[in-house]
Formats: structure tokens, sequence, C-alpha cells
């Protein structure tokens, strides 16, 4: 029986999170887990151990190949954790399930010798501990990260489009002054750029130290080798062509602190916010007028509107952004802590780690196909702003206080402040002021459209 997608990322959004899927699903964890078990073997195999002896570079190849699971091997992990294989019953868990495969894998190898080190002096934990890592790592480096660069980009080419179209900025919903559409979206790509700067130096920690972190079974075993640097050179090994690196917290319990991941999340999750705000202010844009949105031929608005074409690509985002981050700032809360030296509460929330990543990717896709539907409708927004000659106030009232005037502030808020005011009305008040004509003449060049500072050169990234 085929037992239908229970959660919309397996179903609905399923094809857009292939690259998330392939990294961090429930068989890339095994997959990381029997890399971890097999890089502390190959590790242990190297350390002149007594009896043991080195791999050779055709059992170097044989556990390079092993690492690489197949569908099959998948299956067979899951079967000897859930009803057994051959003569091996059932072992309900997952970790010693692992140990179990590769030592079938393997007994019949010339690293049959060596079966008595796979799992050597390792707790459960030292093997999720590094699993996690792994995944969080992938899934960063090859999913997220690059949709957030790419939305990035983006956002800046817009920027840098719409640099000089003029756009009536509105405070508390009220007009404010003219800004430019450009600029206004440069405040947002800049907002994710700093955390972009930010999420890359992010290194993710684990512990490799057996069972309340302290190396006893190691040293009890073999007290003459150094495990703090066995453990990692593992690290080392892993953490090849890896951008966001793994490290060993120096001191822990059976777990990791695991401070490093609410950094992580705590991280993704102001990202998630920045955007929220984003999306709400797209859809301001759009609902407005001022923004419009390209027709996709067959697509429905409404059910029963047909006129209707809805910011459907910015709504879906701002929904999956608020889940994800809620989900993140869940984790950073709820991973950190543990009960004395381990309690397994954190089990069955670590596996939901790629919920969280999985609704916030689907955000960023749905972002990058909003802003490719999107053009800044100029004719209307030159409309709306001529409409709102009042905007020149704040520079009037300050180009009368550079003059000298005392009370520049407090005569325009009285001549606009709560009426509609038209350019005949503004002109006529100009001429009536008591200053010089060239102070007249200065104020009477102020257009709204030309109004703008420094705008068009935020925009561009030429205002330093």
């Amino acid at each position: 029986m085929t037992i239908p997608p229970l959660s919309p990322l397996d179903g609905r959004y399923a094809n857009k999170l292939t690259a998330l899927s392939q990294v961090m699903g429930e068989d890339s964890l095994l997959r990381a887990r029997v890399r971890a078990e097999l890089t502390w073997l190959t590790v242990l195999c190297g350390l002149n151990l007594p009896g043991v002896k080195k791999l050779s570079a055709a059992e170097q190849k044989t556990l390079e190949k092993l690492a690489d699971l197949s569908a099959q091997d998948v299956a067979l992990i899951r079967a000897l954790e859930t009803k057994g294989y051959g003569k091996i019953p059932a072992t309900r868990h997952d970790v010693k399930a692992v140990e179990y495969f590769l030592r079938l894998k393997l007994e019949k190898t010339s690293l049959k010798d060596r079966l008595p080190f796979i799992h050597f002096a390792l707790t459960s934990e030292d093997i999720n501990s590094v699993s996690y890592a792994l995944l969080l790592s992938d899934g960063m480096e090859k999913a997220l990260l690059p949709t957030l660069e790419k939305l990035q980009k983006d956002l800046l080419k817009l920027s840098k489009k719409e640099a000089h179209s003029v756009l009536l900025a509105r405070t508390h919903g009220q007009p404010a002054v003219p800004t430019t559409f450009g600029k206004e979206i440069r405040v947002f790509e800049t907002r994710l750029a700093r955390q972009l700067k930010e999420l890359k130096q992010k290194q993710i920690s684990c512990k490799f130290s057996g069972a309340v972190g302290n190396f006893n079974a190691h040293v009890a075993a073999l007290p003459t080798i150094n495990w703090p640097r066995a453990a990692k050179q593992v690290i080392g090994v892993l953490n090849k062509n890896r951008k966001l690196k793994l490290f060993l917290s120096p001191v822990t319990t059976q777990v990791d602190n695991r401070d490093s991941y609410a950094e992580l999340f705590d991280n993704l999750r102001r990202i998630n916010v920045i955007l929220t705000d984003f999306s709400r202010d797209m859809w301001q844009y759009i609902s407005a007028g001022l923004v419009k949105q390209q027709m996709v031929k067959g697509e429905v608005g409404s059910s029963t509107m047909p006129q209707k074409v809805n910011p459907i690509d910015f709504e879906n985002a701002e929904g999956n952004l608020q889940l994800s981050a809620a989900l993140l700032d869940f984790l950073s809360h709820k991973l950190p802590v543990s009960r004395l030296q381990r309690d397994l509460s954190d089990s069955t929330v670590l596996r939901n780690i790629p919920v969280a990543f999985g609704h916030a990717l689907v955000a960023y896709e749905s972002l990058l196909k909003g802003l490719s539907k999107i053009a800044f409708d100029k004719d209307f927004a030159h409309k709306e702003l001529a409409a709102h000659p009042e905007v020149l106030a704040e520079g009037i009232q300050t180009i009368l206080r550079a003059y000298g005037c005392q009370n520049a502030y407090e005569l325009l808020r009285d001549f606009t402040r709560g009426r509609h005011l038209t350019a005949v009305a503004l002109t006529d008040f100009i001429d009536g002021l008591n200053v010089p004509a060239s102070v007249k003449m200065q104020l009477h060049m102020l257009e709204a459209e030309k109004y703008l500072g420094l705008a068009p050169q935020l925009a561009e990234g030429k205002h330093d």
C-alpha cells in the first residue's frame, strides 16, 4: 500500500525540495552515519594500535565504495533496525543497525580482522552528533545558501534597475516624502546581505568523546593513545572540501551542547523575519497598484472572481517563512538543553530540522518566482506622488530653518496638517512668506519628483 504524503513538504512542495531532500532526508542521515563510522575505522587503522593493520589501498577503496550507500543498502539498514535480517534480530536501534550493516558488508573481505573496531569505544550520540552536523552543513551549503544568494542577487539587480523610479514613501501608512522603489528594495538586500555574511562564517559543533564525553572506554582499553587528537582527525577528514566546517566541542556530556545549532537557527530565523517584512511590503505595493504582476496563462486567481491576479507567491512565502521561523525558534530553545548527561527528548526534535529548512526553502523559491513576475508601474507612481504636494512640507520647513526662520516647523504644520493640499495652494503659501526673494525662489524650485535626497545613490550603492 502506498502511503499518501502527510506533510505538504512531501506532497505539493516536494518538487521544490529535491536539492534539500538529497542531503537532509532520512536516507541522508543513514549515509552520514555510515560515513562517520567508516571515517572512525579509517582513523583507528592509522593509529598503530596493537594488532590493528593499516589499510591497504584496496581496502581504502572498499570503504569508500561502501560509504556510497545504494538503495538496497539503505533498505538493509532499515530491515536490521525494524524486522531483523538473517539470524540478526531487529535491533530497534538505528545506530546499532548501521554497525551491524557494516559488519555484514565487511565480514567476507580482508577487513574482517578489524570488525571489532567498528563503532569502537563510541556511544550512539557520537555518530549522531557528527551525522547531524554533516546534514546541517550540507543542507546549508547545497540548498539554502545557493537559493538565498540568488535571492540577494535578484534584489540587488532590481534595486539598481529601479534606482531612479520615484515612489511616494509612507510612514504610519500616510504620505511622507518621496523615495525610489530601487532604494526601498535595496534596504532589504543590504539586510539580507549582512545576515548571509554572518551565516557563511558559521561552524557547526559536534562531539566524539564517548558515553559522557570523557573518553572513558577509550582510555580504559588503550591508555597511551591521544584520543582527543584522534577524534579531531575524524572531523578533519569530514571537513575536506566543505565550506561550512564542523568542529569538536572541547568539553561535553553525552551530547554536544548544540549552542552552534542555536546560533545557526537564530541566524536563519532573522533572515526569515527580514523576508517576511519584504513579502508584506511587496503585497502592499501590489495591492496599491504600484507593482504589477505578469499574468500566467490559465492561472486562476479566484474560484469565483475571474478578474483577480493575486500576489500568491509573496503570500505563500510569508506563510512558509513564519512557519519556518517558529520551528527554528523552538529548535534554538530546545536542542541546547538536556537533563544531566543525557535525555532522549531531543531525538524526535532533531529529525524535524529538515522540516524547518524545507519550509524556509519553499519560501525562498516562492520569492524568486514572485520577483520574476513583477514590474514597477512608474506612471502610476508618478500620478500618486503628484496628488500629494504636501510631501514637500519637510523640505520647505528645513530650508526655512536654514535661512533662520524661528517657527518654520509650526508654520508648515498649521498650513498642511489634516487638509488636502493643492500645488496652487502651496505656491500661494510660499509667495506669502516673509522671506527674501532668493529663498522663495529656492522653495519654488522644489519638485516632488526631484526631492529624493540620495535615494538613487543609495539604491545603486554609490553613497559611500
